[in-house]
């Protein structure tokens, strides 16, 4: 069984689950910031009741979400079963994606667009029209990592429903792979993180989904190609 090392922190990074698709014309919801903000399906909102549930076993003693509604409805079981009230963190929404933030990504990647293609050849987000810049992006949800693990404090256990995108840097931060190796985590994954006191980060665990080994017969489980990151 694994102890959390003496004034370590323990971080749970969590996918939202998965979100409703694009409407007839291509498109879906935006906030007042213009970044794509989707509510969970129906599959997603059974997704996010067996990650709660899970996670309400989890000795946490605080919950983060960012500014999409995604990650607060995947909360809202964990907030009904433990209490916690979740805290907003603005810098780990997902990365913008520009001219294709409202929908119009998921339809290219789906035409395998060959500036998608191109993008996931190179490894970088702002070939996309628009697009936040990779280095920004990388600085910004370390800037959001970092203040979870101040708010949490030494010898917790905190988690934070974030998404794709986000879970992926941080795992490139953390074992110093290639951009997109970690690009492939399931909605509602589990990824854990250990901080130790002089700073040094490690990855503990990779797309955890346990929660849902009795949903495997279902697509939305063994498959993110509809929604890579977002």
């Amino acid at each position: 069984m694994f102890t959390l090392p003496p004034g370590a922190t323990e971080i749970l990074l969590v996918r939202h689950g998965s979100t409703a698709g694009v409407d007839a014309g291509g498109t879906f919801p935006v906030n007042e910031d213009g970044d794509g903000d989707p509510p969970l399906s129906d599959d997603g909102e059974e997704q996010a009741r067996l990650v709660g549930e899970r996670l309400s076993h989890e000795p946490l003693s605080r919950l983060f979400v960012t500014t999409l509604q995604r990650t607060h409805q995947t909360a809202a079981r964990l907030v009904e079963l433990t209490g916690l009230v979740p805290e907003v963190v603005a810098d780990l929404r997902e990365i913008h994606l520009g001219d294709w933030d409202a929908g119009e990504y998921r339809v290219r990647i789906a035409d395998r667009d060959p500036l998608i293609m191109r993008s996931f050849v190179e490894q970088r987000w702002d070939l996309i029209p628009g697009a936040e810049k990779d280095e920004l992006f990388a600085e910004r949800v370390r800037r959001g990592f970092d203040h979870v693990v101040a708010q949490a404090g030494p010898d917790t256990t905190v988690a934070a429903v974030v998404h794709g995108g986000v879970i992926a840097e941080m795992c490139r931060q953390a074992t110093g792979s290639e951009p997109f190796a970690f690009l492939g985590a399931d909605n509602t994954s589990v990824n854990r993180f250990v901080v130790f006191p002089d700073g040094r980060l490690r990855l503990r665990s990779y797309n955890d989904t346990g929660h849902l080994d009795g949903l495997r017969d279902r697509p939305w489980v063994t498959g993110t190609a509809s929604e890579p990151i977002t």
